[in-house]
């Protein structure tokens, strides 16, 4: 596996959109967020369908046609350096191939921001574009709106990536070592769910896999792996790193099942690395090469995540 194209930093006065895929929004959320991200100095403009909700599903905001639209005109908007995702929920999967890879491609990169539900997009970006992207907190979701360490790792991922090219957590090993490889992943049960799908990646081989989720029992979950694992999906993986579990079952329960689907695969295996579905989640890179300690708990990045 190969590293991606790395979109440029950005810079005090930049212009970001702010799209949402996925879920509606609570007005009062996507204006904290949007006070955030002024109070760093960008210029933040909502797209014309982010506050939208569809008549008919209340889970989705808005349409398929209307999300997709938002996201591509950003994306192809020279003015917009970043295109931030609002929150995640379910819809992305919707709406994948309404968009025109080819005019995004055309268009260049530029920084994408999401987690949760979004990992459909990461994965598309990566399989579509070759482009590097930036699975971190979401300008409406309570977790960065409440949560200081969240913002700035954001921030500083943005603005400042050299001062976090070591990605420092709190985890420790569940298989000790060291591995190198190239970063992707994001939410499993959103992973499994590309599986065969036009355009996915066919195997994370040669990658750093990092795997979360949330609000699902052992028996998903088991599910989810063994599917990836049957599809060949998980075959020459080079490391794991595990992170939240929020509103899963007991973590203790948890653990040995990500143990028994995961530690046959013979890598190095940190858990509790603190991004996703948490309090404080760190911003982290997909489609970056380094090297992860299982030990230290720690991705060392090559590179800073944005050129």
């Amino acid at each position: 596996m190969n590293p991606l194209t790395r979109p440029a930093r950005l810079t005090p006065g930049a212009r970001v959109a702010v799209v949402a895929p996925s879920g509606p929004i609570p007005d009062e959320r996507l204006q904290a967020g949007l006070d955030i991200l002024r109070g760093w100095g960008l210029e933040a403009v909502v797209a014309p369908h982010v506050r939208d909700q569809h008549p008919q599903f209340d889970y989705l905001a808005g349409t398929d046609a209307g999300r997709a639209r938002d996201l591509q005109e950003a994306w192809c908007d020279p003015s917009v350096a970043a295109v931030l995702c609002a929150r995640g929920g379910y819809g992305a999967l919707r709406m994948v191939e309404s968009m025109d890879w080819a005019a995004m491609r055309a268009a260049g990169p530029k920084i994408f921001v999401g987690y949760s539900d979004i990992t459909t997009l990461h994965e598309a970006f990566a399989a579509r574009m070759g482009l590097a992207t930036l699975h971190g907190p979401m300008v409406a979701a309570l977790d960065f709106l409440k949560n200081p360490r969240a913002q700035e790792h954001l921030r500083a991922t943005l603005f400042e990536p050299e001062r976090v090219q070591v990605i420092a957590s709190d985890g420790s090993a569940l298989v000790p070592g060291r591995a190198r490889g190239v970063t992707l992943g994001g939410c499993l049960c959103l992973l499994a769910s590309d599986l065969g799908a036009p355009g996915a990646r066919t195997s994370a081989r040669g990658g750093l896999l990092f795997l979360e989720d949330t609000g699902e029992e052992n028996y998903r979950l088991d599910r989810y792996l063994t599917q990836l694992a049957r599809a060949g999906w998980l075959e020459g993986v080079s490391g794991v790193a595990l992170g939240s579990w929020v509103d899963c079952e007991a973590y203790d329960t948890v653990r040995a099942l990500l143990l028994d689907r995961l530690g046959g695969l013979g890598v190095p295996i940190v858990e509790e690395f603190g991004f996703g579905h948490c309090a404080g989640a760190l911003t982290v890179p997909f489609g970056v090469a380094g090297e992860l300690d299982a030990d230290s708990g720690t991705l060392t990045l090559d590179v800073p995540a944005l050129a």
